[in-house]
């Protein structure tokens, strides 16, 4: 079958707003990213830290990326095509994004969204994907619909619809959207010698941090987490859910 013909255009993703530490990479020079910071090459990478996010434009006006806290987005494709067509292919490894895009108008365009797990492709639409430390994948649709796609499987996630992908599994089948940010706590203890031990349940697609440490949780949602107890015995968490909404817990270890 023959390759869409490409042309050379020049192709970015632009920094519109940019909150704490984040960093650009292109090759091995990293520098500090702020507004009108561009990802123009195969490779280069954009990463936020602990309370942190950024906002990109796509450089067709087609829509904008958030970013949350402690991601990490790389650019895989950004392509022109003789027909006018644009494909651009995105990699979160870590973390969470939520994409606002409009229609395309070209049928041979077309956004896609890699992560470990698995591709999310979109045409058009509002969605978001969480990316837990395993690469564990949870895919959530606001409006529009995505193609959630691995090992050979692909399953539409339409509007008001959320997924998950484990590595190495096809996607799980749609379930209604939750955005929940909800931590259900099943064990809060303190243990000898000066370790708080913590065991509850978030939805499975969200991601969750401990003290600044990011968790897997498995296929129900649950965690467990033991670490050193803080003098104050506070534990700070944060729940994300694939669209960005953020819920911060203050745990009070008894």
């Amino acid at each position: 079958m023959a390759q869409p013909l490409q042309v050379r255009v020049n192709r970015w993703l632009e920094v519109r707003q940019a909150v704490g530490n984040v960093t650009y990479r292109r090759a091995q020079a990293t520098q500090r990213a702020g507004v009108g910071t561009r990802l123009q090459a195969v490779g280069d990478v954009l990463e936020t830290g602990n309370q942190s996010s950024a906002t990109l434009a796509v450089d067709t006006g087609i829509g904008s990326i958030d970013v949350s806290e402690r991601t990490r987005l790389q650019v895989q494709q950004l392509t022109a095509l003789a027909s006018g067509g644009r494909i651009t292919r995105l990699q979160v490894t870590t973390g969470q994004a939520r994409l606002r895009l409009r229609p395309f108008t070209n049928p041979n365009s077309r956004l896609e969204v890699l992560t470990p797990a698995g591709l999310s492709g979109v045409r058009g639409t509002v969605f978001g994907v969480s990316v837990q430390p395993s690469g564990k994948t949870g895919v959530a649709t606001l409006e529009g619909s995505v193609v959630a796609a691995a090992q050979g499987q692909s399953v539409p996630v339409t509007a008001g619809f959320q997924s998950s992908i484990v590595p190495g599994e096809p996607p799980s089948p749609p379930v209604p959207l939750r955005n929940d940010t909800r931590l259900a706590l099943q064990l809060l203890t303190a243990e000898a010698p000066q370790t708080a031990h913590i065991i509850g349940q978030v939805d499975p697609v969200n991601l969750l941090t401990v003290a600044d440490v990011p968790q897997d949780v498995d296929q129900n949602g649950r965690f467990e987490v033991r670490l050193p107890l803080p003098a104050d015995r506070r534990v700070r968490a944060v729940v994300t859910t694939p669209l960005g909404k953020q819920q911060v817990y203050e745990l009070a270890v008894p």
